[in-house]
């Protein structure tokens, strides 16, 4: 058994996750971006532990980290929290370039370099869960893309810094998933949501842990994943 780190635990797939990697007894350590988040983690996953650090403001997760225990060991860091707000480049406001860039980029990084030295010693895993919009940009989704194609150029970097020291990494590209994210994407675009449509997290969760639980000898670097109907 290892020990893993995710990020967006609360719901959608990091929840799906989570779930399947505490029933088969990992060490599991999740993300909360307040002690009260916390709280609501460790009672929905009450073998985790937990740390509080804040994705939307990066720059203080490395001051929040230094007040709490981290992990010794991790033998993966799963990224899967994000945030979207759609909007055309001509409208969108720099406050929401800079909530998606923080979250969907510059948090994973920073998270990233925090918690290196623990993945080293564990020779473990990086995951990304990126985006269709990692891959290609379309009207209105100009940030977001942006902070996914930032994401994939993060991926690549450190697979090829961090291969030495043992660490596989893995970028994740799922189409439009049945989350709560997507319900929101829905609403933005003034379409009616139907979950039928997309994919479920369960199966997005089974193409990463099938990463994660690739033998050593090799590695999984990316995984799109489309709706199948």
């Amino acid at each position: 058994m290892g020990a893993h780190l995710v990020t967006g635990a609360g719901s959608g797939i990091g929840a799906v996750v989570a779930e399947r990697l505490a029933e088969r007894g990992e060490d599991l350590w999740l993300l909360a971006r307040d002690a009260r988040r916390g709280a609501e983690l460790r009672e929905r996953f009450p073998s985790a532990r937990t740390l509080v650090g804040d994705l939307a403001d990066p720059a203080k997760l490395s001051w929040a980290f230094g007040h709490q225990q981290l992990p010794v060991e991790l033998d993966s860091v799963l990224h899967i929290a994000g945030v979207v707000q759609l909007g055309e480049i001509g409208e969108l406001p720099v406050k929401a370039w800079q909530e998606q860039l923080n979250v969907n980029l510059v948090a994973p990084a920073e998270l990233t370099r925090l918690l290196l030295p623990s993945l080293r010693l564990a020779r473990g895993h990086v995951i990304f869960v990126n985006s269709g919009a990692g891959l290609n940009a379309h009207a209105t989704w100009g940030a977001y893309a942006a902070s996914k194609f930032g994401l994939r150029a993060l991926a690549d970097s450190l697979r090829q810094e961090e291969h030495g020291h043992g660490i596989r990494v893995t970028t994740v590209y799922p189409g439009r998933t049945a989350t709560a994210m997507q319900v929101k994407v829905h609403q933005q675009e003034g379409k009616e949501y139907d979950p039928g449509r997309w994919i479920a997290p369960e199966s997005v969760a089974t193409a990463l842990l099938t990463a994660l639980d690739l033998p050593r000898d090799a590695e999984i670097t990316e995984i799109t994943v489309r709706p199948g109907h």
